[in-house]
């Protein structure tokens, strides 16, 4: 079973993408740099509670 999850980015705390993981593999909070439309360049998006 997947899991929902939202991806926040670190700059300017605006939730632009949603994907998903597996619950029983990951403990950690997912960590991605990603594209921020709102700050126009690439920074690091983590997991939302």
């Amino acid at each position: 079973m997947r899991e929902k999850v939202i991806l926040i980015c670190t700059k300017c705390l605006s939730r632009n993408y949603t994907t998903t993981k597996k619950k029983d593999a990951v403990s950690k909070r997912m960590e991605i740099k990603k594209f921020c439309p709102k700050c126009n360049e690439h920074t690091l998006h983590k997991e939302s509670k």
